[in-house]
C-alpha cells in the first residue's frame, strides 16, 4: 500500500508536467508531511543523508566529465574527428553514414553524453549528407541513434550515476562497457551499410594512405585523451574521478593551446554551459537521494525482493520484467533519474537470483541508450529534431528501424552477460563477483 501511495504521487506530479527532479523531491515532501510521522529527527536523517549521499568521490566526476565535453564540443575536436572517419570509411557504401556512426563512436569515448554527441557530431554530418543526396529522415535517425553510443561507451555519466546509486565500482563499470560499446557500434554500421546498399546511397571518393595519416595526426590530439584517460584508469595510475578532472584539464589545453580553436573570450561562455548541466544532474541526484531514503525506509526495495521470490522467478524471468520496466520508464524519464530510482529497487533482486551487479548495469544502460529514441522525452530525438529541422513524430519514425535493431541487441547484452564481463575478469582477476552468472545460469 505505502509504494502505491508513493507511486500515485510521483505520477500525478509528472502527468502536471513536474520536472522530474522536483518531482521526486515533492513526492518524498508529500509522503511525509500527510502519510508518515514528521518531526525534527526525521528531518535531521534526511538532512545527514543527503549530506554523505553527495560528499560520495563518484559524483565528482560528473562536473568533470560534462566540462570536457563541453571544451571538446566547443574547441573543434569534433571536426577532426569527423575528418578522420570519414576518410576510414567514406568510400564505403553510405559512406558519409557509416563515417557518422564512427565519429560518434570516436566522440563518444571522450564526452560521456548522448545529448553532447547528437549536438557535436550532428551539427557538421547532417548537413554534409543531405548535401550528398542522403535522405533527411535517414540521415537523422542515424546521428540519433549513433550518439547514444555516448552512455555506453566509457566514460559515461549514466555509468558513474550507476556506481553512485549501487556503491559499485565505476572503473570496473567503464571496463564492461568497452566490449558492449564497440559490439553496438558495429551493430549500428552493419544496419547503416545494409540500408546504403539496398538504397543504393552515395560515397565518397576513397582517401589515400597519406590523407588518411594527416587526418589521424590532425585529430590526434582529441584521440589521445581517450588512451589517456582509460589507460589511466585501467593502468592504476588514477581512479575514475580523478581522470574525470584529467580529462577537463587536457580537453582545455587541447581546445585552446593546441588546436586553438576556443578563442579566450568564450571560455566563461563553455564554463557557465557546463556549469548549468552540472547543476542540473547534481539537482537530480539530490532529490533522487532523497527518493531512496524514502523508499528504503519504508522497506519497499525488500519487499520487492520478498515479493519476486515468493514468486519463483528465475532470473531469465525477472530480466525480462527489468527490460519491459526500464523500456517503459525511458519513453517518460530521462537516463540519470531512472538509474537513480530503479538501480536501488532492482540490486537486492538480482543480487538474490545471481546477476552480477555489472552486468545489471550495462543492461540497465543499454535500455536507457533505447530510451533516448522513444518519445515522448527521448533526449536525441529531440536534439536530432532540432539540428534537422525535422517534426519529433517524423524523426521518431525514421529511428524505428535502428530502435528494432537495438532492441535485439539488447536481448543478446542481456542473455549473454560474458558480453560485459569477460574484459572485467580478465582485468580484475582477483576480483571477487558478488553475484556471478554465465549464459547459462541466467536461463537456469
Amino acid at each position: 500500500m505505502t509504494a502505491l501511495i508513493i507511486m500515485i504521487i510521483l505520477m500525478l506530479l509528472l502527468i502536471t508536467g513536474t520536472p522530474i527532479s522536483i518531482a521526486l523531491g515533492m513526492t518524498v515532501l508529500a509522503f511525509l508531511v500527510f502519510f508518515s510521522s514528521f518531526d525534527m529527527v526525521t528531518v535531521n536523517i534526511i538532512s545527514q543523508r543527503l549530506f554523505t549521499g553527495l560528499e560520495s568521490f563518484a559524483i565528482m566526476a560528473v562536473p568533470f566529465f560534462v566540462l570536457a565535453g563541453a571544451f571538446l564540443t566547443d574547441g573543434g575536436v569534433a571536426r577532426r574527428i569527423i575528418n578522420f572517419a570519414v576518410n576510414l570509411v567514406g568510400w564505403m557504401p553510405g559512406g558519409l553514414a557509416m563515417a557518422s556512426v564512427l565519429a560518434c563512436a570516436f566522440f563518444a569515448t571522450m564526452s560521456g553524453s548522448s545529448p553532447a554527441t547528437v549536438m557535436a557530431i550532428g551539427s557538421i554530418m547532417l548537413p554534409a549528407m543531405m548535401q550528398q543526396g542522403y535522405p533527411k529522415g535517414f540521415s537523422t535517425a542515424v546521428i540519433a541513434s549513433s550518439g547514444s553510443l555516448g552512455i555506453l561507451i566509457p566514460p559515461s555519466i549514466v555509468l558513474i550515476i550507476y556506481a553512485v546509486a549501487t556503491s559499485e565500482s565505476a572503473g570496473k563499470l567503464f571496463v564492461a562497457g568497452v566490449v558492449p560499446g564497440i559490439l553496438l557500434a558495429m551493430v549500428l554500421m552493419g544496419t547503416t551499410l545494409f540500408y546504403a546498399k539496398k538504397h543504393n546511397f552515395p560515397t565518397v571518393p576513397r582517401a589515400s594512405f597519406k590523407e588518411v595519416v594527416k587526418s589521424f595526426v590532425d585529430s590526434f590530439w582529441g584521440l589521445m585523451l581517450v588512451v589517456i584517460v582509460l589507460g589511466g584508469i585501467y593502468g592504476g595510475i588514477f581512479t575514475p574521478t580523478e581522470a574525470a578532472a584529467v580529462s577537463a584539464v587536457y580537453a582545455f589545453v587541447c581546445a585552446v593551446f593546441i588546436y586553438r580553436s576556443l578563442p579566450p573570450r568564450d571560455i566563461g561562455k563553455v564554463l557557465l554551459h557546463a556549469a548549468n548541466t552540472s547543476a542540473m544532474l547534481m539537482y537530480i541526484i539530490t532529490n533522487a537521494i532523497l527518493f531512496n531514503f524514502l523508499l528504503t525506509s519504508e522497506q519497499i526495495p525488500q519487499t520487492l525482493a520478498q515479493w519476486v521470490t515468493d514468486q519463483n522467478l528465475v532470473a531469465w524471468q525477472f530480466l525480462i520484467v527489468v527490460n519491459l520496466v526500464l523500456l517503459l520508464a525511458g519513453q517518460f524519464m530521462e537516463p540519470s533519474s531512472i538509474i537513480l530510482i530503479l538501480a536501488p529497487l532492482f540490486l537486492p533482486i538480482a543480487h538474490h537470483l545471481g546477476i552480477d551487479p555489472i552486468h545489471l548495469g550495462i543492461i540497465m544502460t543499454v535500455n536507457m541508450e533505447i530510451g533516448m529514441l522513444t518519445p515522448p522525452v527521448g533526449l536525441n530525438l529531440y536534439v536530432a529534431s532540432h539540428l534537422s529541422k525535422m517534426g519529433l513524430t517524423a524523426v521518431s519514425r525514421a529511428a524505428l528501424p535502428f530502435v528494432g535493431v537495438m532492441l535485439i541487441y539488447l536481448m543478446l547484452i542481456t542473455y549473454v552477460p560474458e558480453i560485459s564481463l569477460w574484459l572485467v575478469d580478465l582485468l580484475y582477476p582477483d576480483a571477487v563477483s558478488t553475484a556471478p552468472a554465465t549464459a547459462g545460469q541466467v536461463f537456469d
